[in-house]
């Protein structure tokens, strides 16, 4: 799951510190569905735990992104209701402006869905 945290017409990206192979790169904060977990309470489990805020997810982006035979990444916009993001589990956050989104490193995965975000103007 992946949570496009707008804020102030920015959108929210954290850099992966593990695993090695995906280290520095960026990516939509979020995270895998616990057993008998729906996909919008582990979004916002996550972001609690990764980033220390509340969010209220808005709208879902696309359908679903595939990552792998076994994977997809599913999106929903978010707005944070609690906290101010900290990188509890990543290595830095950036907040990008709509001219910024393609200056960072996205992870391959991250990628289409970020282009979803432009060509939506979502921010």
């Amino acid at each position: 799951m992946g949570a496009a945290i707008i804020a102030d017409g920015r959108l929210l990206t954290a850099q992966r510190a593990e695993p090695p192979h995906m280290a520095g790169g960026w990516e939509l904060p979020g995270g895998k569905v616990d057993p008998g977990e729906s996909d919008e309470d582990a979004l916002v489990r996550e972001c609690a735990e990764e980033l220390a805020i509340k969010v209220r997810l808005d709208r879902r982006i696309g359908t679903d992104w595939r990552l792998s035979d076994k994977a997809v990444l599913r999106v929903w916009t978010a707005e944070i209701i609690e906290g101010t993001p900290r990188p509890l589990e990543h290595l830095a956050l950036r907040w990008l402006s709509p001219q910024e989104l393609y200056d960072v490193d996205w992870l391959p995965g991250d990628r289409p869905v970020i282009d979803a975000i432009a060509h939506a103007h979502l921010i």
